[in-house]
């Protein structure tokens, strides 16, 4: 009865999440890599991290990108991560650090399993997701020249939180009802990462607002 909702290319979904687990490993060691790195060399890794999002954003039209262009970008990631943890490291103490990434992993996977298992059909967050993410871009470039005070970051990274787990429920329940091919597996798991890292990240400057006001 609910065979049409369920894509015959399924056996592809655990070729997905390993490749994303794989890409989170890349983006660890990138962040362990990020310690030796120069501070003057991170702006024009952030800036190259940007541009290969543009290029992967044009590439997805097609479908697919490549396996070595997912774990370049993911090692790159991990690198321009490592300035932001150390942050919060040395203002809110590794405890806390653990504890965002601990919230992340499970938030992340309660919503996962969420939409990989109802029935009901979430593809129409699509539309709002992606306005709702152009919004979040263009008050962060208002943020660099215009920032933004705690309360109002605080709001900001509320907002993230939802987006991103918006997303993690857009990106698990299309696989499901749709499927995935083999070529799509790195895009798919690129999907997954950027969820799972700017959740990471808005969750982590939640928790360093909050302590900050204590």
């Amino acid at each position: 009865m609910f065979a049409q909702t369920v894509h015959p290319n399924q056996q592809y979904l655990p070729s997905v999440l390993r490749v994303f687990a794989f890409s989170l490993a890349i983006a660890f060691l990138g962040t362990m890599v990020g310690v030796f790195v120069p501070p003057a060399l991170f702006l024009p890794l952030v800036i190259l991290e940007v541009v290969m999002l543009f290029g992967a954003f044009f590439l997805r039209r097609r479908k697919a990108i490549s396996y070595s262009f997912l774990y370049a970008f993911t090692f790159i990631s991990g690198i321009t991560t490592y300035p932001i943890v150390s942050h919060y490291i040395a203002t809110i103490g590794v405890n806390l650090v653990l504890t965002a990434l601990a919230t992340t992993v499970t938030v992340f996977t309660g919503l996962a399993v969420y939409a990989s298992t109802t029935k009901r059909d979430l593809s129409f967050l699509g539309g709002m997701l992606m306005a709702a993410l152009l919004a979040l871009v263009a008050i962060s470039i208002f943020n660099i020249f215009w920032p933004l005070n705690s309360t109002a970051m605080l709001v900001f990274s509320f907002i993230g939180v939802l987006v991103f787990s918006g997303y993690v429920l857009f990106d698990f329940n299309r696989m499901k009802r749709h499927g995935v091919t083999a070529e799509e597996v790195p895009l798919m798991a690129l999907n997954l990462y950027l969820n799972f890292i700017n959740l990471f990240i808005n969750i982590l400057r939640i928790f360093g607002i909050l302590s900050s006001k204590d």
